[in-house]
């Protein structure tokens, strides 16, 4: 009778901790399905937020008959007048070519003194400058047409000042303009990567594969990343009311430090 007892309890507490086991065991996986569950939401939130910061800026909002009139080759209402924005071109484009020192760069590069090496160290600087521009939207954009239209008109004009025969002048500017589309596909894609891709597009266009010192190519690499960097210090709506533009120099004793340029004065006209 005492046997048949002590079994009797001995199975209740075996179920009683089963049951007990049991309870604790759904207790967990409850537990454990909404910390799942919180998981998943912060995951999804943190992603929302990372994905959300890692956007670019969003392009500048148009409405559909300013599309329309783009299509069609026509340009749409900008933030400024146009008259404005080619005044402030022109002047950019006067930056790059008075403002730079090159017999600096014809001597330092060892480059021939000729139309076409004056050519080449021009269309850096300018590209330099629409590299800037673009980031300031449409009217940007706009102001970097016309600074490639006065480089053209520059360009034609410099070669009949030099007397150069006009058949020739006019096959030249034809090698010149593919060379400049060609040179600023190679100069993007360097600044966008590192000095051996960018020095490789310096050779390439401004030293037209003939350059055997390393050096140079160094040197070119730093001038080129440290205007790119002073440019982007510039206000863009100074730059787009005034087009003015400082370069700094080809050699420098301290290059890496970037002191932040002053801000042009203009009055209400923009001039």
């Amino acid at each position: 009778m005492a046997a048949l007892v002590r079994a009797l309890l001995r199975a209740l507490s075996c179920q009683a901790g089963v049951t007990q086991w049991t309870a604790s065991c759904s207790g967990l996986l409850q537990t454990a399905t909404v910390q799942g569950q919180c998981r998943q939401m912060l995951c999804g939130t943190f992603q929302h937020l990372s994905s959300k910061d890692s956007l670019q800026p969003p392009e500048e909002k148009v409405g559909a008959f300013t599309r329309i009139i783009e299509a069609m080759g026509f340009t749409g209402p900008l933030k400024y007048s146009r008259w404005k924005i080619k005044v402030a071109a022109l002047r950019m484009y006067t930056c790059c070519v008075e403002k730079t020192d090159y017999e600096e760069f014809f001597n330092r590069c060892q480059m021939p003194d000729t139309l076409n090496s004056w050519f080449l160290v021009a269309q850096l600087h300018v590209w330099m400058c629409l590299v800037r521009m673009k980031q300031e939207g449409r009217t940007g954009k706009y102001m970097c047409r016309y600074i490639v239209h006065c480089m053209w008109e520059d360009v034609e004009q410099r070669g009949k000042v030099m007397g150069i025969n006009s058949v020739v002048l006019k096959e030249d500017m034809r090698s010149m303009v593919e060379n400049f589309y060609a040179a600023l596909f190679g100069y993007d894609e360097g600044i966008l990567s590192d000095d051996h891709v960018l020095a490789a597009a310096l050779w390439r266009n401004l030293f037209n594969r003939n350059c055997e010192d390393p050096r140079q190519l160094e040197l070119l690499v730093e001038y080129v990343r440290k205007q790119v960097q002073h440019l982007d210090a510039l206000s863009g709506e100074d730059l787009l009311l005034t087009g003015e533009v400082s370069w700094r120099p080809l050699v420098e004793s301290n290059a890496r430090s970037i002191l932040k340029p002053l801000s042009p004065v203009y009055n209400d006209e923009g001039l």
